[in-house]
């Protein structure tokens, strides 16, 4: 008897860090390994990754990582996972490349003759499940969804995903068989929720090309255009829009963002003819009207790069009078504020902005009808909305009961919740481990939330450090206190208040010398804590008190 589980580690009541585990009796199929960047209280967080805790305790039984896609919410926590399991990993020509990427820069060069490339005819066999692939259109080529065919039906795994019939043959789905693979059975659905709750349906991507093509037409003086790099079809787009209003690009930055360079190679991105990209040097010598300057980059990356254009720090382009700047790719909205901050730094130098979204609606993640379509292609038993806030999650679960599913049909995990299908029933049965994972440098869960609060007071209030050399065996102070204060208070201006806290200081390294039960901690406690409440009566402000106390030994005082 074929028993089924499906745990989500990652990418569910939350946008991205997409991981989900399929066991089929004692095989387990990991489909995508994704991470997310982090929300800025993260401080000094590089990205977030799932917890492999589960993945690593059974790591015997992992058959294979399946990935969708090239973007980081699907592969960019591959390397971390490779550390701990050894396995088989497929995903066709682009996604297999971006993963080797990540993995050479972790140092796993010798995990890559394990990483194989899959097309849409690809079919795997395993001991109890044939894994097969379907193309889906995304803001990246080489898409795909993920099949894995049991006795008791699919378990099909969407992926990102949207429907445009207008696409190019790099980003058409495969409508037909998306039939035949509802047709065969499908047990379990898994699909994108990302944009369930959208009240407008998106444009076709042909029409944002003419769309872009008119901006560019119409612009009088230079375009910078700024696009997140993993937004392949984005950049495609302003290369044919270049190419059909006559302009001339120039890459600002020293090298293409690493995705976007890799797609070229590779052939995903499709130059239309090769004086379309300038030299950066021969930028000064073009007209205006025959000039666009494109910055591609991670996330914030090309927000980051306009802040400087505007303020004429840019190493190479200072924003004028009379240029446009077009945002091709839409903001998460933890980047509204950097956006709008930005967007008026852009004003202030008498340039303009658009936004590729002023007129139309466009996204790499399925509408609502995308949605019910899907559902209406796969007819699937169960249900599983994932990738999305819990609102997105509950939004998609509700147009599933719009096309007639009902609530025992639908499932809404959380992070390591069980979905068990067992005896020709699928419930929620149990839960393991699962959860966030913060990385810092090469420091890989060693940042846990006293870290973080530190990290957060510190910002916010600011260190007090107070430094002083005793003598147990004299019972006295030889050096200091002395008093320094980073992002609390100016020195200067507090005199009386580092005096005060000097007494202080000296009164209970005093105590403490004069007891017969001397204690490290406890003296370093007492300070920091007699100290701290001063400050905050003083100030209402709670900076990190730290103090240094240091020992000589060896001191002996100087005869006179």
């Amino acid at each position: 008897m074929t028993d089924i589980k499906i745990i989500p580690l990652g990418g569910v009541r939350e946008n991205g860090k997409n991981l989900f585990v399929v066991e089929v009796d004692e095989s387990i199929f990991v489909l995508d390994c994704g991470l997310v960047f982090p929300e800025d209280e993260l401080l000094g967080i590089d990205v977030v990754i799932p917890d492999f805790s589960y993945l690593e305790e059974n790591a015997e039984r992992v058959v294979g990582i399946f990935l969708t896609h090239g973007h980081a919410d699907a592969v960019g926590a591959l390397p971390y996972l490779l550390e701990l399991v050894d396995v088989p990993v497929f995903g066709t020509e682009l996604t297999i490349q971006l993963a080797s990427i990540s993995a050479k820069s972790q140092g796993l060069e010798d995990r890559l003759e394990n990483f194989y490339k899959i097309d849409e005819e690809t079919e795997i066999e395993f001991d109890n499940v044939t894994v097969s692939f379907f193309k889906t259109t995304h803001t990246i080529p080489d898409s795909v969804g993920i099949v894995l065919n049991t006795s008791k039906g699919a378990i099909v795994y969407t992926g990102d995903f949207k429907f445009d019939p207008s696409s190019n043959d790099l980003y058409q789905t495969d409508f037909g068989r998306l039939t035949d693979i509802g047709e065969a059975g499908v047990l379990a659905l898994l699909s994108d929720s990302a944009e369930a709750e959208s009240p407008v349906e998106n444009v076709s991507d042909l029409k944002i090309s003419e769309d872009m093509t008119e901006i560019f037409r119409n612009a009088e003086g230079r375009i910078i255009v700024a696009c997140v790099g993993s937004n392949i079809i984005r950049i495609q787009q302003v290369l044919d829009a270049a190419h059909a209003s006559g302009r001339t690009i120039f890459i600002a930055g020293e090298e293409l963002y690493d995705i976007v360079d890799t797609a070229i190679k590779l052939d995903k991105i499709r130059i239309p003819s090769k004086n379309v990209i300038g030299d950066i040097a021969k930028l000064k010598t073009m007209a205006d009207d025959k000039v666009i300057v494109l910055e591609t980059g991670n996330t914030g990356e090309p927000i980051k790069s306009l802040q400087l254009m505007a303020t004429n720090r840019h190493p190479q382009v200072a924003l004028k009078e009379g240029d446009l700047v077009l945002f091709a790719s839409t903001p998460s909205i933890a980047m509204e504020t950097t956006m709008a901050r930005t967007k008026d730094m852009i004003y202030r130098v008498g340039a303009s902005v658009q936004t590729i979204t002023d007129n139309y609606k466009t996204s790499g993640h399925g509408t609502p009808h995308d949605l019910k379509l899907m559902l209406n292609f796969m007819k699937p038993k169960y249900f599983i909305p994932v990738n999305g806030e819990y609102r997105m999650l509950a939004a998609h679960a509700e147009l599933a009961s719009q096309v007639g599913y009902q609530a025992d049909q639908i499932f809404l995990p959380a992070l390591g919740d069980v979905i068990d299908y067992h005896k020709g029933q699928m419930t929620m049965t149990n839960k393991v481990v699962a959860g966030n994972v913060l990385v810092d440098g090469i420091g890989v869960g060693d940042i846990g939330n006293v870290v973080l609060r530190d990290r957060r007071i510190l910002s916010e209030d600011g260190i007090f450090v107070v430094v002083a050399t005793i003598s147990r065996r004299l019972k006295t102070v030889l050096v200091g206190p002395q008093i320094t204060s980073r992002g609390f208070v100016y020195m200067k201006a507090s005199t009386d208040l580092i005096e005060a806290c000097s007494d202080m200081t000296l009164e209970v390294l005093e105590k403490h010398l004069a007891s017969d039960a001397f204690d490290w901690s406890e003296l370093k406690a007492d300070l920091r804590e007699q100290i701290g409440k001063y400050l905050f009566k003083e100030t209402k402000r709670r900076p990190v008190v730290l103090p240094i106390i240091m020992e000589a030994s060896n001191y002996k005082p100087q005869e006179q």
